[in-house]
């Protein structure tokens, strides 16, 4: 066993949520007669904490209305929330890696609230004895979130694997130490996540089983 800790980005990594994402920003954007962000803008941002989406996804916004904006992107994301499923193979995945001793973990730039709620919604939290969360400590791409699961773990970086589909999740991992593998299925296009050097590309989940049965 190569890397005991796996940690996991969530949406558009484990949930294919990344397209609903990008609409909620846009919807939100609308109803605040702000202009809407292109498609690529948005998705770009995913990952990211809060602020740090808004002002590259929305930078007519003012501050002192990102309460608003979040409350009107939530609203909207409530109303999607049932139509997000899980990637096929994703939960016969995390079965098999949690039943062959991996310990596993979350890092997403979801708040608390939500990732709580995710993990109840899709019974997933059984597999993942802990997370972060981008409201508890440095969002993405700051490399806190590994270097606080590490420490919890006892883990060194050449211990831990990060898996995600987004610049921000790579970028983490390389501050962090931590080798990566990039999921090309989900928010970033394949090619900006090749430029960042991760040990592996996937373009499905059944080839992420492949790759961690042969690697990890």
């Amino acid at each position: 066993m190569r890397y005991g800790l796996i940690v996991f980005d969530w949406d558009g990594t484990l949930l294919d949520s990344a397209g609903g994402i990008v609409e909620c920003i846009q919807e939100a954007a609308r109803d605040l007669r702000l202009p809407v962000p292109a498609r690529e803008t948005a998705s770009h941002v995913i990952g990211l904490g809060l602020h740090a989406s808004l002002r590259t996804a929305v930078p007519s916004l003012p501050e002192e209305q990102y309460r608003e904006f979040a409350e009107a992107y939530r609203r909207h994301f409530l109303a999607r929330q049932g139509s997000m499923a899980l990637f096929p193979g994703v939960r016969e995945l995390l079965q098999d890696l949690h039943a062959a001793g991996y310990r596993l973990a979350v890092a997403t730039g979801k708040s608390r609230r939500g990732l709580d709620h995710a993990l109840d919604s899709t019974a997933l939290r059984r597999y993942f004895a802990a997370s972060r969360c981008a409201d508890e400590t440095n969002p993405k791409p700051h490399p806190a979130m590994l270097l606080e699961l590490m420490a919890h773990f006892a883990a060194a970086p050449g211990q831990a694997l990060m898996i995600g589909d987004t610049s921000h999740d790579l970028e983490m991992a390389r501050s962090a130490g931590v080798d990566a593998v990039a999921v090309t299925y989900g928010a970033h296009p394949g090619d900006a996540l090749r430029a960042l050097a991760p040990r592996a590309c996937v373009a499905s989940v059944p080839e992420l089983r492949a790759w961690l049965t042969t690697n990890a």
